[in-house]
């Protein structure tokens, strides 16, 4: 599936002309240098496994988080005060014990929250669930 560049703030989308609130992405630094300390190491970490796993992610940092896509977001880093949100959506509930919200239903899908304290709570469930929401996301 191709994508589509927003000739205004230059953020990638899913569709030609599709609706957004038009706020140019940060780079990693402008994002990074105002966050809390326990976001970049979460980050890295997610971004080292998933990389290592041969996956092509577009990054977009944005003011609310970091949006992990292909041609659609597949997952998303949000910053609370002690700890990073990783939001991503699978076709089936899933159980962790990071996952203290309920996975919220939209379109055959559940949004699933997993709260990341540090790297160290991103383990093996947790990514094969992102893989598993990336591979279910177009390209």
């Amino acid at each position: 599936m191709p994508f589509w560049d927003c000739p205004q703030c230059g953020r990638r989308f899913a569709r030609q002309g599709q609706g957004h609130e038009c706020a140019p992405a940060m780079s990693l630094e402008e994002y990074f240098s105002t966050g809390p300390p326990h976001e970049r190491p979460v980050f890295d970490t997610v971004m080292a496994r998933l990389t290592a796993e041969g996956l092509d992610i577009f990054v977009e940092p944005v003011s609310v988080g970091i949006f992990l896509k292909r041609a659609r977001t597949f997952a998303e880093l949000r910053p609370m005060q002690r700890w990073v949100a990783l939001g991503f959506s699978l076709r089936r509930k899933v159980t962790h014990r990071t996952i203290i919200r309920k996975p919220i239903a939209y379109g055959g899908h559940y949004w699933h929250v997993a709260n990341l304290h540090s790297p160290d709570d991103f383990d093996d469930d947790l990514m094969s669930w992102v893989i598993e929401s990336y591979d279910d996301t177009p390209a």
